[in-house]
């Protein structure tokens, strides 16, 4: 690789070929992409899916459950319910909408839930969450006030970088200008243009940008390579949406666009590849220690390190995701009580919910990038993870199960395990839920019966638009983590799902009574 300065690996680094995570056939696809309008400010469409998508954008939300379930029954399948409900959700409100983003961002990982679920109830969790987007959608005007149209590209001036051109447009709060260097930059290549955009992505630390990117991006697997410019398009906009805010405020730069520079020219980034050291169980250990004790940057200077060390992303990103689920472990609650989330409570926005959800976007975005992209990715990640935390020190905090709780007292069948667990999450008795979630794991029971029944919460429960995110974000970190430590995830969502218990989630009951099942 040549050598190159930091300021040409921030803005050059968007160059090279990515090895999609989705698959070649589908990459490939997405390298065709044309997001070019032929005219701009039109309304968008959909192709075979406007209809559809234009119905969900048209109806209240008890009026588009039952569409759905009369799409399915004449042969439609969920792919394609998920797909133009994304849509739909993409075009009323351009990712930037709370309650509107956090719909499409469940989106998949309720079509992934429904995969799971048994037959006669593998609709339920999509039509959850169709139901909280569509109202949504209705409660902010419907199509009339959407605010996708079509947008033409623009030409990016000889000689430029195009990130160097995207953030400055970004920084200088340009959305016209932004949106159209975004439409010029997936009309030549979708995965490309997905790189770039993590150039806004790290400019900044939040979970709803990283999230919002990742399943925007996961999302095109449903929706198709046709409509890659209206899924990203999103975070474009959310990125100049909070930098507007930002500056309307009067707050500070945030402090990664310092610390990222820094790490990138102290541990030489620009001239590495990923390494493939793998970590021990030691090194782990002491890794994640380090994460829960530091400050922002120096959090991201320890990946920076471990970068030049030459361990793995999958090592690394392993570490912050694991560290993510302390969080959770080690959180007090909840001191304040807000609609929704009691005093002691830990499910919803809460710090390692997020912390979390916002881990496994970075793995997973580190997978679809260039080298030296996802290497400056796990960095933010890094400083991503203490920032949120709001100057809190996690290591000197006790993790559930505590040391009170004697695991050995508990039972040992698996039957009976499952069955004191689902009474512990009934009465929203987190430390009980966690401690017998852990003694599961520790007798080696299967995984499938206890993720059944997190599944069968995740989908019936509220979770303040988190249930189905980090339902996901577990089954995936339980999947890619060593058996030593995979079950802490498990021990998590144990406590957030008793912590989350007791609000049923809007639409769930008329869904049930469609699909003629019991709640």
């Amino acid at each position: 690789m040549e050598q190159g300065t930091r300021r040409e690996f921030l803005h050059e680094v968007g160059k090279g070929v990515i090895t999609a995570s989705v698959g070649a056939s589908l990459a490939a696809e997405l390298g065709a992409e044309s997001a070019m309008a032929d005219h701009a400010d039109r309304p968008l469409s959909f192709g075979r899916l406007e209809p559809l998508a234009a119905a969900f954008q048209e109806r209240t939300a008890e009026q588009a459950l039952p569409l759905a379930v009369e799409r399915l029954s004449q042969g439609g399948d969920l792919r394609e319910i998920v797909a133009a409900a994304a849509l739909a959700n993409a075009r009323a409100f351009g990712g930037e909408d709370y309650v509107g983003f956090h719909a499409f961002m469940a989106l998949m990982p309720a079509y992934l839930m429904s995969r799971e679920s048994p037959q006669g109830r593998k609709a339920l969790p999509v039509l959850k969450v169709l139901y909280r987007s569509t109202g949504q959608i209705q409660a902010k005007g419907g199509r009339a006030a959407e605010v996708l149209h079509t947008i033409g590209a623009q030409p990016m001036r000889e000689g430029a970088s195009p990130r160097a051109e995207f953030l400055e447009a970004e920084r200088g709060r340009q959305t016209e200008r932004a949106e159209g260097l975004f439409a010029a930059m997936v009309d030549r290549s979708a995965t490309d243009a997905f790189d770039d955009l993590q150039a806004l992505v790290h400019d900044d630390t939040d979970v709803h940008r990283v999230v919002l990117a990742y399943r925007a991006w996961d999302l095109l697997g449903l929706t198709g390579r046709e409509h890659a410019h209206t899924t990203l398009r999103q975070s474009v906009r959310y990125c100049l949406s909070t930098e507007k805010n930002r500056v309307a405020r009067g707050y500070p730069e945030p402090g990664i666009r310092a610390t990222l520079p820094k790490v990138l020219d102290q541990y030489r980034i620009a001239q590495r590849m990923p390494g493939t050291r793998a970590a021990d169980e030691t090194w782990l250990r002491a890794f994640v220690d380090t994460l829960l004790s530091s400050e922002p940057a120096q959090a991201a200077e320890a990946v920076g390190a471990a970068l030049a060390d030459g361990f793995s992303l999958d090592a690394i990103g392993e570490a912050l995701s694991l560290a993510a689920t302390q969080q959770v472990l080690r959180d007090p609650g909840r001191t304040v009580a807000t609609p929704g989330k009691p005093v002691g409570s830990v499910h919803g926005d809460s710090v390692g919910v997020h912390a979390s959800d916002s881990m496994s976007a970075w793995r997973n975005i580190a997978k679809v990038c260039r080298p030296n992209t996802a290497m400056a990715g796990l960095i933010v990640a890094g400083y991503h993870l203490s920032f949120a935390s709001g100057g809190r020190v996690w290591k000197g905090l006790e993790a559930y199960p505590r040391r009170q709780t004697d695991l050995n007292a508990l039972p040992t069948e698996s039957a009976a395990l499952l069955r004191e667990l689902d009474g512990a999450i009934r009465e929203n008795d987190q430390a009980r839920a966690a401690a017998l979630a852990r003694r599961y794991g520790d007798r080696d029971h299967a995984p499938r019966p206890i993720f059944d029944m997190f599944l069968r919460y995740a989908t019936s429960e509220d979770g303040a638009l988190h249930a189905e995110k980090y339902y996901r974000t577990v089954a995936d970190e339980f999947a890619r983590s060593r058996k030593s430590t995979r079950w802490q995830h498990v021990t998590a969502l144990a406590r957030v799902t008793a912590s989350e218990y007791g609000k049923r989630a809007d639409g769930y009951e008329q869904a049930c009574s469609l699909l003629k099942i019991t709640s």
